[in-house]
């Protein structure tokens, strides 16, 4: 069987499954999502070893707490969420919003994320009404196909139809651009090669922009609350999460109370002119990250730079002087650049020239207690994200502490070539039908109102 019909059997059995589920209640709609969340909830821990078998990037410990964690604040969000039929009646507009599945859902899923990604790619489908098709990074198909199937035989058991959820089970760049280019809607949560092809499959397509997370700290932040924070965020899961912070941008005047606050806290600080060189060296070549270096300890990139690093640090944080060193771009794993600043402007150009190298459009974090500080800084950086005094890589998805909708796939806007510049849910996959009525006492003004203040 040639790649096209491989890949149209799959879509030939979603459609039939989606005929079906077409015609699910809401009730029925939720128990299917809420079993999805489940399954990868209950079997966190094995699928986290899997994926760290596997691919031979991240930490056990934080993968399984990612699968729990995701599975649950996800499902929390979606569980009172309408998606079936009319959801929304506004009296004041005389619209009235009805529900619609967009159709096959076709997920390309990166090796990163290799089981939290399918599964929230699955609950957004689902919850719209639609069946969803995997296509799986190489190096991650065995633990993502082991996360379908232990979901579908859980949904086997509440009898939802078969073969809503399915996933590749072969994987090439053949099989995938066929997927994308027959079904109804791309979801694309990987590198830009992959990303940019969905966008090209000529079907509607969201994707997301490359990460670069710049996390500023203002002159009243508190160190001792932030540095924690900022570290977690550097360091879990080896620094693999696109939204964890990569630069610290710190005021001259607490800067070393700072370092001191990060040594405390398992920083290996770095000063030396030839050291950071060394470490620039081992983390970029021809000025793009070192791929075996992604989601790797801190001692495996301390051996890549020849450097021994002690055997309790956490993070990795290189003083970087210009805003054009190449390591204020993503890296993907535990390393931080340290930046100084005189004042909030300054702060707010470093910040901008290390998104214009990588990541613009992704994410900003921020620690500060000063309203008019955050504000200023969110007027004027281009990311769709501000992340204010929380963990950057554990909150910018969303998290039960925040307002962002919880996801795994973070949409960039225009900035960084995407459809969307806000966190992939559910919504962005259900059509809507509007029911315009007519509104008979609503006032027109007159040309005299309407014009009124022209000179």
């Amino acid at each position: 069987m040639d790649s096209r019909e491989y890949v149209m059997e799959y879509i030939k059995k979603a459609k039939a499954a989606q005929i079906i589920y077409e015609q699910y209640t809401q009730e029925q709609v939720d128990e299917v999502v809420k079993v999805i969340a489940r399954t990868i909830y209950d079997n966190g821990d094995l699928l986290a070893k899997m994926a760290v078998s596997e691919t031979g990037m991240g930490v056990y410990e934080d993968k399984a707490l990612k699968n729990k964690m995701k599975a649950k604040v996800i499902w929390n969000n979606l569980k009172d969420k309408k998606s079936v039929g009319i959801i929304k009646r506004d009296e004041e507009t005389g619209i009235t919003e009805i529900a619609k599945p967009v159709g096959i859902v076709g997920a390309i899923t990166p090796t990163t994320n290799p089981i939290v990604t399918p599964m929230s790619n699955a609950m957004f489908a689902l919850k719209g009404r639609n069946a969803i098709i995997i296509t799986p990074h190489h190096r991650a198909i065995e633990c993502s196909t082991k996360a379908v199937e232990l979901i579908n035989h859980e949904l086997s058991k509440i009898n939802a139809p078969e073969n809503l959820l399915q996933i590749l089970g072969y994987q090439s760049r053949e099989n995938t651009k066929h997927l994308i280019e027959n079904v109804d809607v791309v979801i694309a949560t990987g590198g830009m090669g992959m990303v940019k092809a969905a966008y090209s499959s000529g079907k509607p397509a969201l994707g997301v922009g490359a990460g670069n997370v710049q996390c500023i700290m203002d002159k009243d932040a508190d160190i001792k609350d932030a540095v924690p924070k900022i570290i977690i965020g550097r360091a879990f899961d080896n620094g693999i999460i696109c939204s964890g912070e990569q630069s610290v941008i710190i005021p001259n005047e607490i800067y070393q109370e700072t370092i001191n606050e990060f040594k405390k806290n398992g920083a290996y600080y770095v000063t030396d002119p030839l050291e950071r060189d060394s470490f620039r060296n081992a983390l970029f070549q021809y000025r793009v990250m070192n791929k075996d270096l992604v989601g790797q300890s801190v001692q495996k990139i301390g051996d890549m730079a020849g450097v021994k690093i002690p055997a309790d640090t956490k993070v990795i944080v290189i003083e970087t002087i210009e805003n054009t060193d190449v390591l204020g771009k993503e890296k993907m794993c535990p390393v931080l650049a340290a930046y100084r600043y005189d004042d909030l402007n300054e702060a707010i150009q470093i910040a901008r020239d290390n998104l214009e190298m990588e990541g613009k459009g992704h994410s900003v974090a921020m620690h500060s207690n000063n309203k008019s500080h955050i504000e200023k800084v969110g007027e004027s950086l281009e990311v769709s994200r501000f992340v204010i005094n929380q963990s950057s890589a554990t909150s910018a998805g969303g998290s039960f502490y925040n307002g962002f909708a919880p996801t795994n796939t973070l949409g960039c806007g225009s900035w960084g070539n995407n459809s969307i510049s806000e966190n992939l849910d559910y919504k962005h996959l259900i059509n809507i039908s509007r029911i315009g009525y007519f509104m008979k006492d609503n006032i027109v003004p007159t040309d005299e109102e309407l014009w009124e203040n022209e000179n």
